[in-house]
């Protein structure tokens, strides 16, 4: 079994010394292709027809991915009695997104749930500074869109909520909506002193990866993981026992020894290292899906948004705010959730 043979500082000028590492922004289509990984949207079309085409058999796939044999069930009714209290909601960000993304969450489901929410972010920014104070977390990592940036943040992410003593750790990007009732209704079937890696899968297979054992020796490794672009869960119980490999900064060494993203190395190390294995759901939803035929939305634990052939992806869901007023959906999804919402026009 490989371990890391040291840990990576996590101060300040260390996690610049491992962002100046970064050689350049890599196109998210690049990285599925060396890596496996999933892109952060649908790639561009050389034509219409065949993107589409393309696209299309990309959200059957999902499909397939997520209704397949289960690899573990959902236990039925409560195991643990949950309160918001017990959740560490880690909220991925980039300072360019601040204003476009991060400031429709914080109208809309972080406002009802900042005590528990930390956002990581790669600069300082005055404004979300006073909205947030110490939740808003400054990693110093690259802004850049890379391996060694995404998990320079999942690092920090990572030991913040160790730090924090708190039950579950739930990561989701800046272009999800987490409905935090759902959240912690499927989150009550477990305990969070068990094993429990709960998301969604975005390819329909186990990824694979190389490990480097020696200067003559390498070893190919299969595992499932959760697409941090719909969230996912771990519980304390599980990721105490990731220490070895995410901790104090060895995420990072993690990270480089696979040379996979974020998302993937929680993967390798939950099922390649640990043993443990994913739980599939379909409650949680990325933007590389047909997000148009999304129900039942109460009930579900993340939505997205994005684009398609410069159409929009988004949940189908009727509420006060016009597709120009709300072009995300977010705010009418929110006072579909809580209409009691200072902003929400009623009736509607």
């Amino acid at each position: 079994m490989w371990k890391p043979t040291g840990g990576l500082s996590l101060s300040s000028a260390g996690l610049r010394a491992a962002a100046a590492g970064v050689t350049g922004l890599l196109l998210t289509g690049v990285l599925l292709l060396l890596t496996g990984a999933h892109p952060k949207e649908p790639p561009a079309a050389r034509t219409g027809s065949t993107a589409f085409s393309a696209y299309i058999r990309t959200l059957a796939r999902e499909r397939r991915a997520v209704s397949g044999p289960p690899r573990s069930s959902t236990p039925p009714g409560p195991v643990e009695q949950l309160s918001p209290a017990d959740l560490f909601i880690a909220v991925k960000t980039t300072g360019r997104y601040h204003r476009l993304r991060l400031e429709l969450l914080l109208d809309t489901w972080i406002s009802r749930n900042l005590p528990q929410t930390y956002v990581f972010t790669d600069g300082e920014d005055e404004r979300l500074r006073k909205r947030m104070g110490t939740h808003l977390i400054n990693t110093n990592c690259s802004a850049a869109h890379t391996r060694q940036a995404l998990s320079c943040k999942m690092a920090l992410e990572y030991d913040t909520f160790l730090s924090s003593g708190k039950k579950w750790f739930c990561h989701v990007d800046d272009d999800n909506y987490l409905n935090v009732g759902s959240l912690l209704k499927l989150l009550s079937q477990y305990s969070h002193t068990q094993d429990v890696y709960i998301g969604r899968p975005s390819l329909e297979r186990p990824i694979e990866a190389t490990e480097t054992l020696s200067m003559a020796e390498m070893k190919r490794v299969r595992f499932w993981f959760a697409t941090g672009g719909a969230g996912f869960c771990l519980s304390r119980g599980l990721a105490l026992k990731m220490k070895p490999w995410a901790s104090e900064g060895t995420f990072m060494a993690t990270a480089e020894h696979i040379r996979l993203p974020d998302d993937c190395t929680v993967g390798y190390i939950v099922e390649a290292q640990l043993g443990a294995s994913l739980t599939r759901s379909a409650l949680f939803h990325s933007h590389l899906e047909n997000l148009g035929v999304v129900s039942d939305i109460h009930n579900q634990v993340t939505l997205s948004y994005g684009t398609v052939e410069n159409s929009r992806n988004t949940v189908n869901v009727k509420g006060p705010f016009s597709l120009k007023e709300d072009p995300t959906r977010f705010r009418s999804v929110h006072c579909l959730l809580y209409p009691d919402t200072s902003w929400c026009p009623s009736p509607w």
